[in-house]
């Protein structure tokens, strides 16, 4: 049974923003919310692998940035020692292995984009101390490591900084992230890797015109370092037509990477922001990079209808194998292989 297999799999999420909305509550109520809010869904959901990205908005932004990235970072450690008995913070291999054999779902720290430490690249071992072990350097637009892919117009690569961070990075152990960076970054990135690299929460550009997408080349480009695409499920980023999205769509994308990429080389970076952005946002305020942050495919708005996601795959034929190795079994594999 369809749900058989998803509950005997790995699966892994490699993008959810979690830590925004319980870290915007009381300190003395960061665990509790977690195990109210969040943990029954991802139980829900099958999850046992959950990467959880340290995002800073633009309100923090940069006065704010380091002072927020460090509260968000103690939420996730106060979430897992909080809640000892059903997840664990995980900084290797030996770290992720442990847990999914004891039960717990596996947390991983990542950061999106750098801003608390903008061009101070000899604090990103302070980072990696901190737990932190997924990084990306950019988001939308310019930091003074890299463009976000919304710059993509400049044409512009690593800056001397960016490099540096990439090379510190990859010297400590911890995995680069291209999701967000502009593309003369990733083929930056791409030329000087020396280690795995991953996209968190990236989809197809063959299939949706996005400059969010990565283009076939790209997504040759990090399977060829011996990474994964792990595609995301914005409504925007898999159809034009956003509130049209269906489950056919994302599964389209799944499909075209794993065709493009290599069927060891797909995940699921689903980039859940629906309830975050109704917990941080005040009612006013809109969001928009181009497409409706709130749109989401009917059933995927959070991760307990991620077995949606196994039953369609095994719906279009997919061997119960490949099912499993994207999924999750592929990010499980490359995560243990690359981290310490």
């Amino acid at each position: 049974m369809t749900s058989s297999l998803h509950r005997r799999s790995v699966v892994a999420d490699t993008h959810n923003d979690l830590l925004m909305a319980v870290s915007a509550r009381p300190p003395e109520r960061w665990a509790a919310f977690f195990r109210e809010r969040w943990l029954p869904q991802l139980k829900e959901g099958g999850v046992r692998l959950q990467v959880l990205p340290v995002f800073i908005d633009d309100p923090y932004r940069p006065e704010g940035a380091l002072r927020r990235t460090l509260r968000m970072i103690e939420c996730a450690h106060v979430i897992a020692e909080g809640n000892a008995g059903d997840v664990r913070l995980c900084t290797d291999a030996a770290g992720v292995d442990a847990a999914l054999d004891d039960g717990l779902i596996a947390l991983v720290l990542a950061m999106e984009s750098m801003p608390g430490l903008d061009a101070s690249v000899e604090l990103i071992p302070t980072l990696h101390r901190l737990g932190v072990r997924i990084a990306s350097i950019a988001h939308w637009g310019r930091t003074p490591l890299a463009d976000g892919s919304g710059e993509d117009a400049t044409g512009s690569g690593l800056t001397s900084h960016g490099v540096a961070a990439l090379r510190e990075m990859e010297r400590l152990g911890m995995i680069f992230d291209v999701s967000h960076l502009g593309a003369s970054g990733v083929a930056h990135v791409l030329e000087l890797a020396t280690r795995p690299v991953m996209a968190t929460h990236s989809s197809a550009r063959a299939l949706r015109d996005h400059h969010r997408n990565l283009t076939d080349e790209q997504l040759r480009g990090v399977a060829a370092t011996g990474g994964v695409i792990c595609v995301n499920f914005f409504a925007g980023f898999l159809t034009e037509h956003e509130h049209e999205a269906t489950l056919d769509h994302l599964l389209d994308h799944i499909e075209h990477v794993a065709g493009v990429a290599g069927i060891d080389h797909v995940g699921l970076g689903p980039d859940f922001i629906r309830e975050v952005m109704a917990d941080v946002m005040p009612p006013c305020e809109e969001v928009s990079y181009g497409v409706d942050v709130l749109a989401a495919v009917p059933g995927l708005e959070g991760p307990s209808g991620l077995p949606m996601v196994t039953e369609g795959l095994l719906g279009r034929g997919l061997p119960e194998k490949d099912v499993q190795k994207i999924i999750g079994g592929n990010v499980h594999r490359f995560l243990t292989g690359t981290l310490g």
